[in-house]
């Protein structure tokens, strides 16, 4: 919480609208790569300088202009000041620390979301795509290279589906639609592990134990975190009365909330789930550490006529009186009090077999 924190406190006292990077530092160059395509032609490159984007904005054609990298503030200034995007959008593609959100400004809008990624024991890690759609074109902003938008890539480059048929709307529900289907692949994966975390705590739960309960949790309400604004944006995307999106296109944005309705209702599950491991590992010490306590008490149950003979038989009362004890002048009497003591201590391991309390 600190850090973030420290990362927002970059933009204290500056003007709204000032682009400001907050995220990872990086010094290798952003990748920008642009696809053009209608149903009869494709042209797919690697710009290697912003301007070169700068005249698919008049074309009509669908173009979809991919930038990774968004620490050099420049390139996104200049995507800005040619697709004539507010300050304020360009601040929000530079802040890696927002949450999902859509904002429809007339002649484009903006959409922010997660991309997640999963890695057993290092954990949910979030990176943020930011959208602009516009008339035919859509800008998506990565913070690094490597995504999951390579089946659309592919679906375009073969002509294969709609995305060749329709316009920038389908091709940002695609995109957007890539980024939900994988969170099913992230949350298959985290089930897995508590799946696999449920079967540890019924048979040999320990403090590492504990630890991963925890590092679940965390996971889980990080998920929350990102997937919940998620319902919201797909909805007004869907609802909204943008000209940008086309009415057969919604009917695609439809099914894409119900995707996320099905999301957030896993994770929720799962929150339960995770809290519910908890409440078992506290019960399983608990009932170990009654285990224990019920076999000391046992013990010390046994032990007590044989602790209460083993003193009345230690007093050394060995004198000429007719009270005192003849058994210690007895030949027999160390035998008999021996005897006395394992007689005691098997009737009573008798009847606490028989009480089933062992």
């Amino acid at each position: 919480m600190l850090k973030f924190i420290k990362k927002l406190s970059k933009t204290a006292g500056l003007v709204p609208g000032t682009p400001v990077h907050i995220g990872e530092e990086r010094r290798e160059r952003p990748r920008i790569t642009v696809i053009d395509y209608d149903p009869a032609q494709l042209e797919e490159k690697q710009a290697l300088s912003v301007e070169e984007c700068f005249p698919f904005k008049e074309k009509n054609t669908v173009t979809w202009i991919n930038i990774d990298g968004i620490h050099q503030l420049d390139i996104i200034e200049k995507i800005g000041a040619a697709f004539d995007l507010h300050p304020l959008t360009i601040e929000d593609i530079a802040n890696t620390e927002q949450r999902p959100k859509y904002e429809d400004l007339e002649h484009y809008i903006f959409i922010v979301l997660n991309m997640l990624s999963y890695e057993k024991g290092a954990g949910v890690k979030a990176e943020q795509v930011s959208f602009i759609l516009g008339k035919n074109y859509v800008i998506s902003f990565q913070e690094q290279e490597g995504d999951v938008f390579n089946e659309i890539r592919d679906r375009i480059r073969r002509n294969k589906g709609r995305v060749r048929k329709h316009g920038s709307d389908y091709l940002a529900y695609a995109l957007i639609d890539a980024i939900v289907d994988n969170y099913y692949v992230i949350l298959e994966k985290i089930g897995e592990e508590i799946e696999d975390m449920e079967e540890e705590l019924i048979s040999n739960p320990d403090p590492a134990t504990l630890q991963i309960i925890h590092r679940l949790k965390q996971e889980i309400i990080f998920l929350r975190k990102s997937v919940w604004p998620l319902r919201e944006t797909v909805s007004h995307l869907e609802r909204g009365e943008s000209k940008l999106v086309q009415k057969n296109t919604r009917v695609y944005l439809r099914d894409l909330y119900d995707h996320t309705i099905q999301v957030i209702d896993t994770v929720e599950t799962f929150r339960d789930m995770v809290s519910g491991m908890l409440d078992i590992y506290l019960s399983s010490l608990s009932n170990k550490m009654n285990e224990v306590m019920k076999v000391l008490t046992m013990i010390a149950t046994i032990f007590i006529p044989i602790t209460f003979i083993a003193g009345l038989y230690g007093m050394n009362f060995n004198t000429a009186f007719p009270w005192n004890m003849p058994e210690l002048n007895w030949k027999f009497g160390y035998v008999f009090t021996w005897g006395l003591m394992i007689t005691v201590a098997a009737t009573m391991v008798i009847f606490f077999k028989k009480k089933r309390w062992f």
